[in-house]
């Protein structure tokens, strides 16, 4: 089953969409990669929906990927005595350590690092930013503020703190029990939630070992401040808009949309561009048109996958979100001017592998060329010519499931489960093999077969063949 695009779509499943049945519909429908929300629902709820996933594998007879995501640090605030408050703007509000429950002159914030991290003269955002407070005082369990916007607060609304770093494990230990309970279902990737720093991701590649990918939430500005040190120790990011959108004015969303997509291209890693990409669409089977701008947009800066949130996980129409998403993106890449942005954007060589690799985008440019086939045990091999944005489609046969699954979310990238070929001439006729079965090589098309050799060990590729496939 081939997509007819190359940016991949990550559903997120939930209530309304975690049903074997209905998870089997959005893969049908286009879906590569199914996001599992350690934010809500039990563990037992989350093993049924990771199996719901293999099952629907097995049916549409391609790779899916299943991404975990952590909850992280969400800091909020405690309870109020009537379980909501009325404030005004201009009037003082204390924040505070007490567990007595709130009014409308204070309430309790019981995360001990918020005060840590407090300066006079910065701004503390409650509810996503609905109440905006400004700090003229401060102490180790207290801060003294002014109310600048707002006018109601209620029990648990989430605390931000923009452009101040908090000194806050990036790991809870819920996270840790989800994250062991992950690992053990065998799920693909892993993503850490208000990552703000480089030991943030060690930490969490400490503890995953290998056993999936690991991802990085970009949504906090000191993530961006220390990007370069966080995209050293991750395999791919996720431009998470929302909590980004609360610390950042509207006005730099889209600019830090487009460095961190840039980046992560430059880099070969995966970016995934989410939140709110069709968020009308929870209740409407149809998105506004600024909606389908906003996902044609991260098509056109090659993104290699965007994501529904509380479109497929809660919402009414779960399978028309995922069509529409698939449709916009199919779309957008028919557009003549599409190739042109691809081509504008062609990373520097920068070793040996990526000069074979930029050898094999070049010759696959020709007319006569149907597809690039990549032999590849780790997925090193695919993700540098997904960075490459070839914009022929690209075969990867690999003889491990778990790199097939984990390349579900790669730009372009068509991946398969194959035997490990025994010498190169059998390498060569599983390619041709491969590229008829599944439709990228039509009979007498030429085809460009990278790998790496001797086979099977992992490494960088160093041959490049071209062969035929059979003419009928």
């Amino acid at each position: 089953m081939i997509r007819a695009r190359r940016a991949r779509i990550v559903a997120t499943l939930g209530p309304a969409s975690r049903d074997p049945a209905r998870v089997r519909e959005l893969a049908t429908a286009g879906a590569d990669v199914f996001r599992i929300n350690f934010s809500h629902g039990s563990q037992a709820d989350h093993a049924r929906t990771i199996r719901a996933v293999r099952q629907a594998e097995a049916a549409v007879g391609r790779p899916l990927g299943v991404l975990a995501d952590l909850q992280g640090p969400k800091i909020r605030l405690g309870e109020f005595a009537d379980g909501v408050a009325r404030i005004k703007p201009g009037q003082d509000f204390r924040l505070d350590m007490s567990r007595t429950p709130g009014d409308a002159a204070r309430v309790g914030v019981p995360h001990p690092e918020v005060f840590a991290a407090l300066r006079t003269g910065a701004h503390v955002l409650l509810d996503d930013g609905k109440v905006r407070l400004r700090v003229v005082g401060h102490g180790a369990d207290f801060a003294e503020t002014v109310v600048e916007a707002g006018d109601q607060l209620s029990d648990h609304k989430g605390l931000n703190l923009p452009n101040l770093s908090i000194p806050i494990p990036a790991l809870t230990e819920k996270d840790r029990e989800d994250l062991a309970f992950a690992l053990n279902e065998g799920v693909d990737w892993v993503a850490l939630s208000f990552v703000q720093r480089a030991s943030d991701m060690a930490e969490l590649r400490s503890l995953v070992k290998g056993r999936a990918n690991v991802l990085a939430k970009i949504e906090k500005p000191a993530a961006l401040e220390a990007l370069d040190e966080i995209l050293d120790l991750c395999q791919a990011i996720m431009v998470a808009r929302g909590d980004l959108g609360v610390e950042l004015a509207p006005e730099e969303v889209p600019v830090f949309q487009k460095k961190l997509v840039r980046a992560a291209r430059l880099r070969g890693l995966p970016v995934i561009v989410a939140t709110q990409m069709l968020e009308s669409m929870t209740h409407s089977p149809t998105p506004t048109r600024a909606e389908a701008s906003d996902v044609a947009g991260a098509v056109y800066e090659g993104a290699d996958a965007l994501m529904l949130s509380a479109e497929t996980a809660a919402g009414d129409y779960p399978l028309e979100a995922v069509t529409m998403m698939d449709r916009i993106i199919t779309r957008v890449e028919q557009d003549p001017r599409w190739p042109e942005l691809m081509r504008a954007e062609y990373p520097v060589e920068d070793a040996d592998a990526d000069a074979l690799v930029a050898a094999a985008r070049r010759a696959s440019e020709s007319s006569s060329t149907a597809c690039i086939v990549a032999f590849t045990t780790t997925g090193q091999t695919a993700l540098r010519l997904a960075r490459e944005r070839p914009l022929q489609p690209t075969l990867a046969l690999t003889p491990n499931l778990d790199t097939a699954r984990r390349l579900a979310l790669a730009w372009g990238v068509e991946p398969r489960v194959v035997p490990e070929p025994t010498d190169p001439e059998h390498l060569t006729e599983a390619a041709l093999e491969q590229a008829v079965k599944t439709g990228l090589g039509p009979p007498g098309q030429r085809v460009l077969i990278l790998a790496g050799l001797p086979i099977g060990s992992p490494g960088a590729a160093n041959i490049l063949r071209l062969a035929h496939t059979p003419r009928r």
